[in-house]
C-alpha cells in the first residue's frame, strides 16, 4: 500500500456483498475480501467456514484520504449490514459472517460515537451488536472471492436475491437519510 493511502476493514457477513459498495465510492483505489480477527495464520476459506478459527470475513478498503473520509466509509458500512443480528449477516451464519469494525486508535473512538448515535435515534429493532475490534493481521482470500461481484454477476445475484439482504436493508435503513 502506498505511504499516501489509508486503509479501513470493515467485517459485514459475505465479503461478496461488502465490495460493491466501497468500490462505487470515489477516492476508493481498491477492496479485497479477506480474513481477519482469528488464531489461525493465513487460513483458508474452508477453514475459516468451519468457525473455528476466529476470523471473520472482511473488505480491505485502501482509499485516498484527500479525496474519502473514514467517516464516509463507516456511513456506507451501516447501511450495508444489519447491525442488530450477532449471529452473522442475513442467510450467512456462524461467527465468521458477523459484523465487526478493525479499527486503530483514532477510529475506535469515531465508530464508538457513530454507534452511540445510531442507538440514540432508536430506529433500529434493537441494540448495535456490531464489534468494534483493534486491528490484525489482515490475510487477503484466494483470488476466486477477490471482486466476485464483477467476475460472477449471475451467481452473486441469484445469492444477494436468495439471503434477501436488499429486503432487510431496506426494512433498517430505507427511510434513514
Amino acid at each position: 500500500m502506498s505511504e499516501k493511502y489509508l486503509d479501513a476493514v470493515f467485517a459485514g457477513g459475505c465479503f461478496w456483498c461488502m465490495q460493491g459498495p466501497f468500490d462505487a465510492l470515489p477516492g476508493v483505489v481498491q477492496t479485497q475480501a479477506g480474513y481477519m480477527g482469528g488464531h489461525v495464520a493465513d487460513p483458508s476459506y474452508e477453514q475459516v467456514c468451519t468457525g473455528t478459527t476466529g476470523h471473520y470475513e472482511v473488505v480491505r478498503i485502501i482509499y485516498n484520504p484527500q479525496l474519502m473520509n473514514f467517516a464516509t466509509l463507516l456511513e456506507v458500512f451501516w447501511k450495508n449490514i444489519d447491525p442488530v443480528d450477532d449471529g452473522g449477516q442475513f442467510c450467512d451464519r456462524g461467527p465468521q459472517y458477523r459484523s465487526a469494525v478493525f479499527v486503530n486508535a483514532q477510529e475506535e473512538a469515531m465508530v464508538k460515537d457513530s454507534i452511540a448515535q445510531l442507538e440514540q435515534k432508536k430506529f433500529l429493532p434493537g441494540s448495535i451488536k456490531t464489534a468494534v475490534l483493534p486491528r490484525d493481521i489482515f490475510y487477503p482470500a484466494e483470488e476466486f472471492h477477490q471482486d466476485f461481484y464483477r467476475t460472477n454477476p449471475g451467481h452473486y445475484a441469484l445469492y444477494r436475491q436468495g439471503c434477501r439482504r436488499d429486503v432487510r436493508l431496506k426494512v433498517l435503513w430505507g427511510n434513514i437519510p
